[in-house]
C-alpha cells in the first residue's frame, strides 16, 4: 500500500488542497492519501483555529474522492509534531509505503519544523508547486540540504518505493486559493 500523508490546519480547506491531493495521487501512483488535520500547527497560534471537529467536517465535505481519507490522528495520538506522527504511523503500519506531501510554500519553512532532517529520513517527500513559491522554494534551506537525494520529476512514481531521504518536486496545475487569503476575506465581510 502506497499512502500519501498531507498534514495541515485546513483552516479552511479549499480546492487547492484537493488539487494537491489529486496531483500526488496521480503523479506518485498512490493508493490513498490521508489528510492529517492537525489539532494545531506548532508554528501558529492554535487558539485562533476553529475546532478540530469543525475542520474535519469541512474537509470531509470537500474531499469527495474515495481515495482521500480525512483523519484527526494527531489528536488521537496527542501530538502536533509531524516527526512524532510519522514515527507512530511507521510503527503501526510497517508494510505501508508512506510519502509526506507538502506544498512548495511549506518547503520554505521546513527547516523550522521540529526534527526536520529526521522527518526526511523517515519518509520520502513530495513537494507540490504552489503559486508564488516556485522559485523561492528552490532556495530553501531544506531543498539545499537534500539536493543530492532529489529525484527527477519524470521518475516521480518511483518515490513511494524509495528509501529515504528522497524527494521530488512536482509541477502541475496550480490552484491560487490559499487558506490565509480565504481567512482574510472572511474577516473583511
Amino acid at each position: 500500500m502506497r499512502i500519501g500523508l498531507f498534514g495541515g490546519s485546513f483552516d479552511p480547506p479549499h480546492e487547492g488542497h484537493v488539487l494537491v491531493s489529486r496531483v500526488a495521487l496521480t503523479r506518485l501512483g498512490l493508493d490513498r492519501l490521508w489528510w492529517l488535520v492537525t489539532p494545531g500547527n506548532p508554528l501558529k497560534d492554535a487558539k485562533k483555529l476553529p475546532s478540530l471537529e469543525a475542520r474535519i467536517a469541512a474537509c470531509r465535505e470537500l474531499a469527495i474522492d474515495p481515495r482521500i481519507v480525512v483523519t484527526g490522528v494527531e489528536a488521537q495520538i496527542r501530538t502536533r509534531f509531524t516527526y512524532d506522527t510519522l514515527r507512530y504511523l511507521r510503527l503501526r503500519c510497517p508494510g505501508v509505503r508512506f510519502v509526506w506531501i507538502m506544498g512548495a510554500d511549506n518547503l520554505l519553512h521546513f527547516h523550522r519544523w521540529r526534527h526536520w532532517r529526521e522527518i526526511a529520513r523517515l519518509v520520502p517527500i513530495a513537494v507540490i508547486d504552489r503559486p508564488g513559491a516556485t522559485w523561492s522554494s528552490s532556495g530553501a534551506k531544506a531543498a539545499h540540504a537534500f539536493a543530492k537525494w532529489r529525484l527527477p520529476e519524470k521518475d516521480s512514481r518511483l518515490l513511494p518505493g524509495m528509501r529515504p531521504p528522497a524527494f521530488v518536486y512536482l509541477h502541475d496545475r496550480r490552484a491560487f486559493q490559499s487558506s490565509t487569503a480565504l481567512r482574510a476575506a472572511r474577516k473583511d465581510r
